[in-house]
């Protein structure tokens, strides 16, 4: 962060030693394919949550049909229909279909009326970037002092929200920053262009050296999501800020899990 407070029959020529170990060794490649065929829980093929996780919205494509898009992901017609406010099964490719409703971010029920502001620019919003504070502790109060004072920043906090560890908010904790409720440009990154068009997120926390909190992770997934995929318009992109050009930066550290945001960086 630039603001700190900021893995055919058996050969006849084999003996029978190795006989054995060729059998042992299809036995064990078989089951090792049935298990990522089937994807066994805690077998080698199987795969985290997260990769398997329902997604918040589907893209129309050509010849899809409402009723099969409703089987597809396990959602009832009628649900989908009342979802996007159609009376119809009438779709057109490119259509943007929410699949989940906003009371299904539980972790967002007490900020939500913050962040879906009614002064939301809903298409201004291209990427949404997340760091880490890389400090113990902290919350948006602190880092707004400190932006302000330390690094006179007129519009004080540098991110849009912070997501406290326990220190000095709660556990989880989505705080909504002044720069989200009044839709302004972030200060999170050095290019001026992208703080115009970013959503900063920030981790209370140092990661190069801990781990974020169970609670930080979840609450992330869940704000990255509902801003991403229902509440903002064309699909912002995902990033973590050592990813920008030109940045030089290790934030959100080598300890931040960017893979448990890959469902998001399709």
């Amino acid at each position: 962060m630039n603001y700190p407070p900021n893995r055919k029959p058996p050969h006849p020529g084999l003996p029978p030693g190795r006989l054995a170990f060729s059998r042992r060794g299809f036995l064990g490649r078989l089951a090792f394919a049935v298990a990522a065929a089937i994807h066994l829980p805690g077998g080698p093929g199987s795969l985290p949550a997260t990769a398997a996780a329902q997604p918040d919205t589907y893209v129309v494509r050509p010849g899809d049909t409402l009723s099969g898009i409703a089987v597809q992901h396990g959602v009832p017609l009628s649900r989908l229909r009342t979802l996007n406010g159609i009376t119809t099964d009438h779709i057109r490719p490119g259509q943007r279909l929410r699949l989940r409703a906003e009371s299904e971010y539980p972790l967002l029920a007490s900020v939500r009326s913050r962040i879906a502001v009614g002064n939301l620019h809903r298409t201004r919003w291209k990427h949404i970037i997340l760091h880490h504070s890389a400090t113990a502790g902290g919350n948006a109060e602190i880092f707004d002092r400190f932006h302000r004072e330390r690094r006179r920043m007129e519009n004080g906090l540098a991110y849009h929200f912070i997501i406290g560890n326990g220190t000095d908010s709660t556990d989880g904790q989505i705080e909504v920053g002044p720069r989200w409720t009044r839709q302004l440009n972030g200060g999170h990154v050095r290019s001026l262009a992208l703080n115009d068009n970013s959503v900063g997120i920030c981790l209370v926390g140092d990661f190069e050296r801990t781990r974020p909190t169970d609670k930080q992770v979840a609450a992330s997934l869940e704000l990255v999501g509902y801003l991403q995929r229902t509440l903002l318009a064309g699909t912002p992109r995902v990033l973590v800020h050592r990813e920008l050009k030109g940045e030089h930066t290790l934030c959100p550290g080598r300890h931040f899990p960017t893979g448990r945001f890959r469902r998001f960086r399709a």
